[in-house]
């Protein structure tokens, strides 16, 4: 069987199109997405802009949920954090949405997770809620193949 060099470039910019299609390989809450200082400057802001409504232990109080334990994880549990991120940017404060920075939107989610237990890492967590799309929001941590 002969193959011209017009079906070889079919064939390769095929795969390459098709490789390009793949989805980002995605990480977990659980890859250490936060750094320990991101999480430290967001429960300063945390304890500032969300405790009145939220709780200084993050329970919950009258008119707001808790964001920590089985339910709030479970809410949140096969989302991305892009979902999170953006329901902090697009909805908090209750007194005035939107007003904290983006730095400040992803410093308290990263301060949220070091609450929930999740492990810190390396790199600090994205501000933009298009890369925080890699990122799922695990419950229970994945099993090791």
């Amino acid at each position: 069987m002969k193959i011209s060099w017009l079906g070889v470039a079919v064939i390769v910019s095929s795969f390459c199109f098709l490789r390009a299609q793949a989805p980002a390989e995605t990480r977990s809450v659980w890859d250490g997405v936060y750094t320990e200082e991101q999480a430290k400057r967001g429960e300063e802001v945390y304890q500032k802009e969300c405790a009145a409504c939220h709780g200084d232990m993050l329970t919950g109080g009258e008119s707001a949920p808790p964001l920590t334990g089985g339910a709030f994880q479970a809410n949140w549990n096969g989302l991305s954090l892009s979902d999170l991120f953006d329901r902090i940017r697009k909805t908090m404060p209750q007194s005035k949405p939107g007003r904290l920075t983006r730095q400040q939107d992803a410093d308290v989610l990263a301060f949220l997770l070091n609450i929930n237990k999740f492990p810190a890492g390396k790199t600090e967590l994205y501000r933009q809620s298009e890369m925080l799309k890699e990122i799922r929001f695990e419950a229970k941590k994945p099993a090791k193949n």
